[in-house]
Parts: C-alpha cells; sequence; structure tokens
C-alpha cells in the first residue's frame, strides 16, 4: 500500500458509483457496503493480561527501524509498512500466537519480510489482469456480518500452474481486505466446485494448495472469517483429506460444505450460483476488473490520508483509518480540542 500524498478522497466512505448494471439488471461491478441488517460481531474488550501483552508488543514493534531479508530486500521500515502496523495487525497476530508476545514479534517481523521479498505491493493490476480474464475470483456483496465475500470458481480456470496463479490469490486478498467495511476484520470465501467444458478436475496440486494455506495460515492470520464450498467432486473431498492435517483446527471449524449458504449471506447478496442466491451478477473483465481498482483505490488513499492526518501512527485503529472513529490513537491538538468543545 503506497503512502505517498494523494488526493484527499470524498468525504463520504462510499464511492459515488457502487453498481453498474445493464439493461436486464444484471450487476458487474463490487457492490461498496454490507446490507443494512449485516452487523459484524462485537469484539471482547481486552483483559488486564491482554492489554500489558499488547502495549509489549506496541512498543516492540515502534521500535523497529530495519525490515530483515536474506535476499537483498532489507532497508529501513516503509511508511507503507508502519501503516499496516495497526492495532489490530498486532492483535490478530497476538491471538493467532495464543497471546505468546514473543512469538507474535517474531511472527510479525517474518510477515514484513515476506511481504518485501514477494513483493505484496509491487504487484500490479495489470501484471495479474490475465489471470482474471474469466472470472475465476471476484468480489460481490457481503455476508451477515459484514464480511466481503470473496467467490472462487476453479471451473473458470484459464491458465496453467505458475507463480503467477499464487500471487492472483494473494492480490485478490488484498483487495478483500481494502473492502472490509470498519469493525470487520474477515473475509467470506465462498468456493463452487462446479466443473466446466473446459474444466472437468477442478481440484487444485497438492504442492499449490500447501502453498497457498501456508501463506494464509503465516501471513493472514485471523483473516478467515467463514469458508463456504459447494459442489464438490470425489477428487476434490481426496484433496481435502489429503491437506487437512495442514490445516489448523481453528480454520478445520470454519469450513461450511454444501449448506444452504443463505444462513450466512443475506439472499439479495448471495450469487445466484449458490442455491438461494438472488444478487444477478456477471463478470466481465473489462467493466469489474477497473471498477475493483478504482474502488479499492479510493478507500486506499482515504486510509493513507487519515493516517497521516493522525501523526502517522504505528498501532494506528483501523476504524479510525475506515472513517468509523473520528479520533486516531493520537490525542487531538489543542487546535481540534478547542473545536471538539466548541
Amino acid at each position: 500500500m503506497s503512502t505517498s500524498k494523494a488526493a484527499a478522497a470524498p468525504a463520504s466512505t462510499e464511492p459515488s458509483v457502487l453498481k453498474e448494471k445493464n439493461a436486464v439488471g444484471v450487476l458487474k461491478t463490487p457492490l461498496g457496503a454490507p446490507a443494512a441488517g449485516s452487523i459484524p460481531q462485537e469484539k471482547p474488550h481486552l483483559t488486564a493480561d491482554q492489554k500489558t501483552k499488547y502495549d509489549w508488543l506496541l512498543k516492540r514493534a515502534k521500535s523497529w527501524t530495519e525490515v530483515p531479508s536474506t535476499k537483498g530486500k532489507g532497508g529501513p521500515l516503509t511508511d507503507s509498512e508502519r501503516l499496516w502496523l495497526t492495532r489490530e495487525c498486532l492483535l490478530r497476530y497476538l491471538r493467532a500466537t495464543k497471546w505468546h508476545e514473543k512469538e507474535s514479534e517474531k511472527r510479525l517481523l517474518e510477515t514484513l519480510t515476506w511481504r518485501r521479498e514477494y513483493g505484496v505491493e509491487e504487484m500490479t493490476a495489470e501484471h495479474i489482469g490475465p489471470e482474471n480474464a474469466t472470472g475465476k475470483q471476484f468480489v460481490v456483496g457481503y455476508d451477515k456480518q459484514g464480511r466481503p465475500c470473496h467467490y472462487l470458481s476453479p471451473g473458470r480456470q484459464n491458465t496453467d500452474v505458475s507463480p503467477r496463479q499464487t500471487e492472483h490469490l494473494v492480490f485478490m486478498l488484498e483487495r478483500v481486505i481494502e473492502l472490509m467495511p470498519a469493525e470487520q476484520e474477515t473475509l467470506s470465501l465462498l468456493i463452487n466446485f462446479q466443473q466446466s467444458k473446459s474444466r472437468g478436475n477442478t481440484a487444485p496440486g497438492i504442492g499449490q494448495g500447501r502453498e497457498v494455506l501456508h501463506i494464509l495460515q503465516t501471513h493472514y492470520p485471523e483473516r478467515l472469517g467463514r469458508a463456504m464450498i459447494v459442489n464438490v467432486p470425489w477428487v476434490v473431498w481426496g484433496f481435502f483429506k489429503l491437506i487437512t492435517p495442514f490445516i489448523d483446527p481453528l480454520t478445520r471449524e470454519k469450513l461450511k460444505f454444501n449448506e444452504d449458504m443463505t444462513q450466512f449471506v443475506p439472499k439479495e447478496q448471495l450469487w445466484t450460483e449458490f442455491k438461494g442466491g438472488e444478487l444477478q451478477f456477471e463478470y466481465d473483465h473489462d467493466v469489474y476488473w477497473p471498477a475493483l481498482q478504482k474502488l479499492c483505490g479510493e478507500k486506499r488513499a482515504e486510509w493513507v490520508r487519515r493516517w497521516e492526518a493522525g501523526g502517522k501512527q504505528i498501532g494506528e485503529k483501523e476504524g479510525y483509518l475506515k472513517g468509523h472513529d473520528q479520533q486516531g490513537v493520537a490525542p487531538p491538538s489543542t487546535e481540534e480540542a478547542n473545536q471538539g468543545s466548541a
């Protein structure tokens, strides 16, 4: 995420154009907001012990000046990396390590190194675009807890196995995170293994599956809210049996197979490819792909603007960055305090 000076985004956190429908009312762009009744689950307050551990980790993170690397990517911590180190980010790593402070610090530094070496912030829509030409991944709609719905359709696979396939998933995960509303840190993954005329075997390879699992569990901890999977053929069941030992128990509990997805996603925001869904969506790469980049770019620019206005704090609140909280972690200036009391 670049933190270079950007033009101020509109005051509203929602973009002016969220939907582009053709003559028959088919959605072709992302939805910009959850349904009115979709409410994130309230997070419990930190205990005194958890607060102490968070304060320790925050102090450590503020002391970091360099990102280590054995691949020539080391160097000073950048503004975009400081922005990535939000309060909620630190808490996600603490929860993922069962509140082990030193282990959470180790994992955070490892992820900073991985993001540098993997080139997460250097991935472009132009480079990734060919992978998504058939719409095998897209983000549209939100579940009943306000999680963005990230759809995967392996039957639409259009490329051979390559590093760019995995980069594609990482690129889309970054976009999903940018579309998460305030107070929501997780996503809903909806996978339809329905076969197509051009793609009979929709199961990924074991090697690629293990690589993706490693990235998700190591560098995107506490990001999966629920995974809903339908039309699972026997060969994919075999894949899941082989890959299950590499999936941590908490993640396994979040997997839902062939269930009524309207339990989890409002039917008006559930794609019609899933039983009970009423969202008429058609993937048109020339329309959807630029619309997704524009929407995410606007949200990124607003985060950067607010982060800079808040003093470029490590440990900034994501609620403040997304416009939900009026005040960030830094105390207001005297002028702001006077304006607030006027």
